[in-house]
């Protein structure tokens, strides 16, 4: 986000006027029972309320994807809450479900993860901060089976665990490059078995997966269970379930795992749950925040983290594919400024045609990978301030001549208003015939359903799996579980594996490095390159922009 945008969301942030959540309630029919309050504008919508809608219909999921972005993001989160803004603007009844932000991007490189200007969540403050615990939950929840893990090391290791095959790190909600690789146990034989961790981000624990997975506090128990800890000494792989962790882990995850409601600036009703990163899990929020909101809404704008390359991809391969959650249309955000950096410009705020032209490609690779999930799609034109008419005119213009919806919008300044034409758009696409397709079939080897990601999504000439991935690969056909999906883990900044690759990049080789095993979660993890599970700070963090006064505002945080 530009340095305007930011100071246009500081003050619109604070000048609309939310609604009390007894509003949401009596709009959604809900019973007092069926929602926990966490204040006057945020609360938890009970499980028992799905339950007791279970034969209501269903409205129209709207799934928003884009290009490969920036550092800074092409406005995707943006783009969802105003178009369902737009939605409701144009008299349709809508509902927007989003991740939970980390504090790791949050004070680290992208900042706020609640939108901006005239279309974001609100209080955006308190969600993009310990949202009602649930991030702070699931790190306890990790933290806790480490712990279990440790404990059963040192009162003897009954399941014979081999100590430099356990596969369970520590997690922390922060970006912290010094924490991936730790030494524990020190200080003698009263604090444990000594060997070597490490931590992962919050948002990369398969505990986070699971909760945004799972079905229902049973399913979260059963997934918990199932969750690979380590092997032992013979190899044998060790769930938690044999620690009799998954109780406690759920009891843990009790408030968690239902969903939070919210409200844009237009008092769009909103679910914000769960958070799994896209570039390192699947990427998007709960499928149950996304199963309420149907029973609630015409409409159900979601989104799937990063470029649909990583995102969209693993919604139709992994969450598709499990619920049969499919969206009834796409939206592909993209920017002139995005356009102009894969085309090689390093202004992206003057006009610049032969860049923009010159990034086309990555927009191309993109609507036509989009083509092959068999659903209706629009590109949806992000406009900022410093975009000229003819750059828009141009882009829309190139999409108009491949038979592509593009329609701009300004939802940043505008609001619902701003996005009426693409809500439009949307509802018109929504109303074609879908007929949702996975990449793969779960039949294929693993050799086989890389080779189909690589080759016909990021556009790679072949796959290359270095040794220890194929050793890994082995153990997993030996276990038996061939057949799960699989989730690719790689960069966000390119649709290759290599983050300085701008464009659409051909001629290159998929590497793979490592593929790890999340049977609580139901896929396969193919790291590819260099792929860290703990971020690190840049050098000029968002941290170092925030502050809060006397009177407990906060400012910079977005």
């Amino acid at each position: 986000m530009d340095q305007e945008h930011k100071v246009m969301e500081s003050v619109e942030t604070q000048s609309g006027q939310m609604k009390h959540m007894r509003h949401f309630m009596a709009e959604f029919g809900l019973e007092e029972e069926e929602f926990e309050f966490y204040g006057k504008y945020t609360g938890k919508i009970r499980l028992r309320a799905l339950r007791n809608r279970a034969e209501r219909k269903d409205g129209k999921l709207i799934l928003v994807t884009a290009m490969t972005p920036t550092r800074a993001g092409e406005g995707k989160t943006l783009t969802s809450i105003g178009l369902s803004q737009g939605l409701q603007h144009q008299g349709h009844r809508a509902l927007v479900t989003l991740r939970e932000p980390s504090l790791g991007p949050v004070f680290g490189i992208k900042g706020g993860g609640t939108g901006g200007g005239q279309s974001q969540i609100e209080p955006s403050g308190r969600v993009n901060l310990h949202f009602n615990g649930d991030l702070h939950a699931v790190t306890t929840a990790h933290n806790l089976l480490a712990a279990m893990i440790d404990n059963h090391l040192h009162q003897g290791n009954e399941l014979n665990l081999d100590v430099t095959r356990l596969s369970w790190d520590r997690a922390m909600d922060m970006n912290d490059r010094a924490l991936r690789k730790v030494t524990i146990g020190l200080g003698g034989a009263g604090n444990s078995v000594p060997r070597e961790s490490g931590f992962i981000i919050t948002a990369a624990s398969e505990i986070m997966a699971v909760l945004a997975l799972a079905e229902s506090r049973q399913d979260l128990k059963e997934r918990l269970g199932r969750m690979i800890i380590g092997y032992t000494r013979e190899g044998r792989p060790v769930e938690a379930s044999e620690l009799n962790a998954q109780r406690a882990l759920a009891v843990v995850l009790n408030e968690a795992i239902m969903p939070n409601l919210v409200q844009t600036t237009e008092n769009v009703p909103a679910l914000v749950h769960a958070g799994p990163f896209a570039n390192i899990a699947h990427g998007t929020n709960s499928i149950l925040a996304n199963r309420i909101g149907l029973k609630f809404a015409d409409y159900v704008v979601t989104e799937a983290g990063f470029g649909a390359d990583l995102g969209a991809e693993k919604f139709f391969d992994i969450v598709g594919r499990k619920t049969d959650l499919w969206p009834s249309a796409m939206v592909l955000v993209a920017t002139a400024r995005a356009l102009k950096w894969h085309g090689g410009a390093e202004d992206l705020e003057e006009e610049n045609m032969k860049a923009l032209k010159a990034g086309m490609p990555n927009l191309e690779r993109h609507i036509e990978n989009l083509k092959k999930f068999g659903v209706p799609s629009i590109v949806a034109l992000n406009r900022f301030s410093s975009d000229t008419d003819r750059e828009i005119d141009w882009i829309k213009e190139w999409c108009e001549e491949r038979d592509i919806d593009c329609v701009p919008h300004t939802a940043f300044q505008s609001g619902g208003a701003g996005a009426a034409d693409l809500a439009d758009a949307v509802v018109d696409a929504a109303d074609e015939p879908a007929q949702p397709t996975t990449l793969y079939p779960l039949e294929d080897t693993v050799e086989e359903k890389i080779e189909k990601l690589a080759k016909n999504v990021y556009g790679a000439d072949d796959i290359y799996l270095e040794t220890p991935a194929r050793k890994a690969l082995k153990h997993v056909k030996q276990l038996g579980y061939e057949d799960l999906p699989i989730c690719v883990a790689k960069t966000q900044a390119s649709l290759s594996d290599d983050k300085t690759k701008k464009g659409a990049p051909s001629g290159w080789t998929l590497t793979v490095t490592d593929i790890r095993l999340s049977a609580g979660a139901g896929f396969l993890v193919v790291v590819c390159g260099n792929m860290m599970l703990m971020p690190g700070l840049p050098k000029h963090p968002s941290a170092l922009d925030v502050d809060v006064d006397e009177d407990g505002n906060i400012s910079g945080l977005f």
